[in-house]
């Protein structure tokens, strides 16, 4: 907290905020970045590992193989959260599984599993895409406007 804030902080409250930054927890948060950054490397290794093989068994070409992989990945995170495995690897890796495409896997069935109870239709099917919804708009939105973009700069700009 900044100087001037804490000199506008009754003597209570001085107290209580010396009290709390004694208490509080401290995050370690150098081993974290670590830890998000092997797990998040061990995932696109994975990721990568699984390109070469439709390369080499499947005469995918570098070019081609992207989307292959991408569904390959999301399937493989939805069956790891679906047996309970992805939450612990998230839990010890934080971001470093959330931010490769697997964790986009993952929030779409987490809220499939956790809305299960409600039925198929308005369980299920109404909540699996409430938090990876956004994304995919997002994603969307985002290709478009870029396209856009790139069809001004091509068609006037002369690109």
């Amino acid at each position: 907290m900044s100087s001037s804030k804490k000199k506008k902080l009754t003597p209570v409250q001085q107290e209580y905020q010396k009290l709390q930054s004694q208490i509080e927890i401290k995050r370690p948060v150098f081993m974290n970045c670590i830890r998000a950054f092997v797990i998040g490397g061990l995932i696109c290794l994975i990721g990568q590992a699984i390109s070469l093989v439709y390369m080499h068994f499947f005469n995918f070409t570098g070019q081609t193989v992207g989307n292959p992989v991408a569904g390959t990945m999301i399937f493989l995170s939805m069956l790891l959260t679906g047996f309970g495995i992805y939450d612990r690897i998230a839990q010890f890796a934080g971001a470093g599984s959330a931010v490769p495409l697997t964790g986009f896997g993952n929030a779409v069935i987490s809220a499939a599993i956790e809305h299960r109870t409600e039925g198929f239709v308005l369980g299920v099917g109404g909540n699996i895409f409430k938090l990876a919804g956004s994304v995919i708009v997002f994603g969307v939105f985002s290709a478009f406007v870029v396209a856009m973009i790139k069809t001004i700069l091509i068609k006037w700009g002369g690109l």
